[in-house]
Formats: C-alpha cells, structure tokens, sequence
C-alpha cells in the first residue's frame, strides 16, 4: 500500500535504528560466543584436537635434534625409531588438524544456520514500519555477506586463534625449557606488537562498517536490476543502472582495499618486530658459551623452534582483520534482532467475528511528521460495505492499514465487535480479516500453492478448487499442461497481470474471513476479465464486512457507504445518490470520469488518475 511507505526515518511509538544502544566490540563478540555455549562439547573436542596439532610442532623440532644427535654417535637403533616417530608425529599432527577443523566447523554452521533462522524470524516479527526504514538490498544483505563474515569470524578465525595460538604457545614453552632466560627476548616485543593490534583495530571495524554499507547498496541495485529488468529495457536504462552498479561496487572495493592495505601493513610490521626478536634471540644462541654447552641436536632444536614461530605468529597477526569484520557485521545483525517486535500483549480472541467496526477520534502520524489521518470517526455494521475514494495520499490505505494492525494509531480507538484492536491476539485479529491488493504478491510454487498460502495444512483440494472456480481461475488453470500444479514463477512470472489478480482473489475466498479489504482488486484486469471478477467479488463480499478502495467510481455506485477522503480526513460521506446530491467532492470527481470516459470508449484505465 503505497500510501504507507511515505514515513520518515523512525516511527512514532517506536525505537528507530539509532536508539538500540551500541555495542563495544567485546562485547559483541561476547554475545557471539553465547551461541557456541550450548556446543561447548563439541568445542572441547576441537580444542583437543588442535592441541595435539599445536603439541607436533615443537615434537618435530625435538624429534629433528635428537635424531641429528643420533646420527652424530652413530646410534643404529635410530634408525628403527627415528622413522617411526616422524610417521606417528605426521598421523598425530593430521587426526589432531582433522579433529580440531571438523568440531569447529561443526559448530560454526549450527550457529550461522540459527543466525539465520533468528534473522528470518525477526524479520517476520518486525514491525511494518520497519520495511519503510530499510532497503530490501540491506535486509538481504544481513543474510547473505553479514553471516558469511560472521562465519569466518566463527571459522577461520578460532581455528587460527586455537591451532596456531596453541602452537606458538607449545613452541615458546620449549624454548624457555631449553633456555628461559634466552626465551625471554620475545617478551621485549609483546608491547610494541600489542600497539600496532590495536591501531590496526581500530581501522578494521572502521572499515568493516563501510564494506557493509556499501555491500548492501550493491545488493539493493542488484535486486532492482532483476526486477525491474522490464522497465529497464523499456526506459533504455541499461547504462544508468550500469554506472549506479559501478559506482556501488566501485566504494565496496575501495573500502575493501582499505582494509587490505591495513591488513597488508599491521602484518609485515609485526612481522619484522618479531624477526627482530628472532635475531637477537639467534645472535644470542650462537655466542660460544652456548655453542660449548650445547649438542649440536639441540642446536638446531632450538633454531629450528625459533624459526617456526614466524608462520603461526604471522597468521595469528592477519586474524584480526577477519574477526573485526566479523564483529561488525554482528553489530549489524544484532541492530536487527534487538528492534523491538510488533506489540502483541491482547489476549482476546474470537473463532469468527461479526465484522462490527467502529473507528472513533483515530488519528496517525510518522513521528516527526504531518498527521496522515486526523480525527476519524465511523461506525460500520456487520457486513456493510465501505468505500473509500479521494485523491492519491489522502490517506485511503493508511486507513485500511490500521485495521490488520500494520501500523499503530496514534490516537483514538478502533474496535472489532466492541474489543479494541490492541486487546485481540495479533494473530487471532488478521485471521478475521482478508486483503487483495493493486499489487499482487505471489510466491514460487505452484498455483495451488498459492491460492492456499499459509494454510494448505488445514484445506482439501475440493475446498482450493471451490475457491478457483469463484475467483474464475480455473478457466486458465485448465489451459496450463499441470493444472494446479503448474508453477508460478518467481513473483507470478509466468502468469499475467489479470491471471495473477486472479490468485490473489482465489486466495480470499479460500480465508474466508469475516473482514474484506479490497485495494483496487480489479485494477489488472481487463474489461471483460473485470466483469467477471466483479460478480466474483460481489459474491466475496455478500455478508462480509468490506472496505474498497476504488479510483473508478463506477465500481462502488453500488456500496452501501461512500467516504471522501482529503488529507488525511473524511470530508463526505453518505451512499452514491446522496453524495451527488451534495454536489461538492464525489459529485466533481464522478462528473470528471464521466466525461473522460466519454471520450475514451474502451473506459481504460485513464480514468484512474482523475479520481487520484
């Protein structure tokens, strides 16, 4: 309903984005590690396998020295041993990376999975008004790229911070056993490296921030382009759509070289202070009282350790990078979990209501914005049907909006059979009510599908071809090679603007609720399609309390309450013959499409934008 997304940034009654308090980084990751928690089994065997992996590296280096000390007294049972333990190094060394990978990985796709789940879930949860804050590129963007480096935060990352954490650990603690007063010149280092992490943070979370901003402008370009392909071609878009793309994707991989040139600075810089540790530490080694004091087996033991503390120490310095685009994109996913749902505290519920309306001093406003509706007041009996006609933003679907609880009223009341709306379950409320809208919204599947979206549990075949056959869709579902199951498409692709019309009609008589809002139901039909659907329609409509909103007077000549609306309030009221006599609003607007429409013979759709 177009007359609702006109909002501001934040709505009224509600937090916006910018009041979900911010969070450090610590402690978005602490509320990541949360999600671990229930697999802390799991973790325990991946925390044991790579601390198996991280024991054979210093193992190696004992293994090399002693062997060269065997060689060196021509120790022949070396040879049966020293062969053997190089093997059992290698196959403890791979069960230990096996085990440790495998656990994590584990664990890492059950949190991102439920991420995603939560995601969806909130998503669902969230408030209409949410929709009009956020670009539908942004909130896909929040399941696809936002997880994706959430999971190499989860991944990646503990998988470096635990194997080679563990690893530099084990090596370090060989080396201070061989000689910790000759170990302790890498202690000189470890503020100098704890420096350049920070200031490399600092400008990765900064960084990440602008990756996810300009990532979801890449994916809301991208879900336009594919939808709105028709357009595009018709407009010959084709090269401003092309430059809008470059432009976006042009900032992603600016911002991604950014963080590339931080990543690709922090690291050699930490790696050079601890080469420096490494030389002065070798320097030291190879001063003649050690050399005199040491076998040439432990000699190259302790080098050889020393040597490899640069790889896991240099991956350990690029861990960073991943695990601050992983927070960020947390705090991004976390913004989202943590808006507040839609207010659902009613306890009442009904198994069918009357259909008794009653709007009283209701008004709406966006927060910070021009009231929408202002002091609306109207009483509707059990199945009276109420049309709405005025011009576009005049507030007729922000009006029909509230009845579903879309939006909240800002003040006033509305109330079904006596009950105010906020007291019904919120779930129990849009049972009551059935909408068909301008633009209709099908999901991939097949037509059956569609016709009983969200209750195919709960309604036979016979009950989804009764509904069909009113709604008239049955007279082209014979015509598709599977019937009912013939699919879709995505979005209705593979039907047209009628047929998919069509469905959505099928799929109010299949509710069947006792409350109707029609929002210009015929508009894609054609003329013939039209007289059909609106035999069908008044056939929907008997007995059910309904609210139609029609551009065409012509189609509502015959409801039982006109409502005139004008800036957000009802100007006129009264049936079609009582507002003619009037003379004022409807009489102008009925006289200006009765002229068109005398001079346009097939009555098209030219005549809408004169009731706007």
């Amino acid at each position: 309903m177009s007359e609702t997304g006109t909002g501001p940034s934040s709505p009224a009654g509600q937090p916006g984005p910018d009041a979900i308090p911010q969070m450090t980084g610590w402690q978005v990751y602490k509320r990541l590690i949360a999600y671990i928690l229930p697999y802390l089994g799991i973790m325990g065997i991946s925390f044991l396998g790579y601390l198996i992996f991280a024991a054979t590296t210093p193992a190696t280096a004992a293994w090399l020295g002693w062997t060269i000390d065997q060689v060196a007294v021509q120790n022949l049972d070396a040879r049966i041993i020293s062969p053997i333990l190089c093997v059992l190094i290698v196959m403890f060394r791979g069960l230990g990376g096996f085990l440790g990978h495998y656990a994590l990985e584990h664990v890492a796709n059950h949190v991102v999975h439920k991420l995603r789940c939560q995601i969806v879930d909130q998503l669902l949860a969230v408030p209409v008004r949410y929709y009009d804050q956020n670009s539908i590129g942004r909130l896909v963007s929040k399941v696809t790229y936002d997880v994706a480096q959430i999971k190499g935060a989860a991944t990646n990352a503990i998988t470096v911070i635990m194997r080679e954490g563990l690893t530099v650990i084990g090596l370090l603690l060989y080396l201070f056993w061989v000689n910790w007063r000759l170990s302790l010149v890498f202690l000189l280092v470890a503020p100098c490296v704890a420096f350049v992490v920070h200031l490399a943070t600092t400008r990765y979370r900064r960084y990440s921030r602008q990756m996810q901003d300009s990532m979801g402008d890449v994916t809301q370009i991208t879900n336009e382009s594919i939808k709105g392909q028709r357009v595009i071609r018709t407009f010959n878009a084709g090269r401003y759509v092309s430059n809008r793309f470059g432009a976006a994707s042009e900032k992603n991989r600016r911002q991604n070289m950014k963080m590339v040139a931080t990543e690709s600075t922090a690291t050699p810089l930490i790696q050079l202070l601890v080469s420096v540790a490494m030389a002065i530490l070798i320097w030291f080694a190879l001063s003649p009282e050690l050399l005199a004091s040491s076998t040439p087996g432990e000699l190259v033991s302790f080098l050889t350790v020393a040597g490899m503390l640069a790889k896991p120490i240099r991956q350990l310095s690029g861990v960073n990078a991943v695990i601050q685009r992983g927070i960020s994109a947390a705090t991004s996913i976390f913004d989202l979990v943590d808006t507040p749902a839609e207010t659902d505290t009613g306890t009442h519920e009904t198994a069918r209501a009357q259909g008794q309306i009653a709007f009283t001093e209701v008004g709406f406003a966006y927060q910070d914005d021009e009231p929408v509706l202002q002091n609306i007041n109207l009483q509707v009996a059990p199945g009276t049907t109420v049309a709405l006609v005025g011009r576009s933003g005049s507030g007729k679907s922000t009006l029909v909006s509230l009845l579903p609880r879309f939006y909240e009223y800002s003040s006033g009341d509305i109330r079904l059979d006596g009950v105010s709306l906020p007291d019904y379950r919120l779930a129990n409320l849009r049972e009551q009510i059935a909408i068909v809208t301008q633009d209709v919204v099908l999901f991939e599947g097949s037509v059956a599908d569609n016709i009983a979206y969200g209750i195919a549990d709960t309604v036979t075949a016979e009950q989804i071809q009764r509904a069909a056959d009113n709604a008239h869709v049955t007279e082209f579902v014979a015509q598709l090679p599977l019937g009912f199951d013939a699919q879709v498409g995505d979005g209705g692709t593979l039907l047209s603007g009628g047929q998919r019309q069509r469905l959505a009609i099928a799929r109010a008589f299949l509710k069947d609720a006792p409350v109707l809002i029609l929002d210009e139901a015929t508009s894609a039909l054609d003329t013939e399609s039209e007289q059909h659907i609106q035999q069908a329609l008044n056939e929907l409509m008997r007995g059910r309390t309904t609210f139609v909103i029609a551009h065409r007077l012509s189609t509502i000549e015959n409801a039982d309450l006109i409502l005139v609306m004008d800036k957000g309030r009802i100007v006129e009221s009264g049936t079609h013959a009582e507002l003619l006599a009037l003379d004022q609003h409807y009489a102008r607007l009925h006289r200006l499409q009765f002229a068109e429409s005398s001079l346009t013979p097939t009555g098209g759709d030219e005549t809408q934008t004169s009731a706007e």
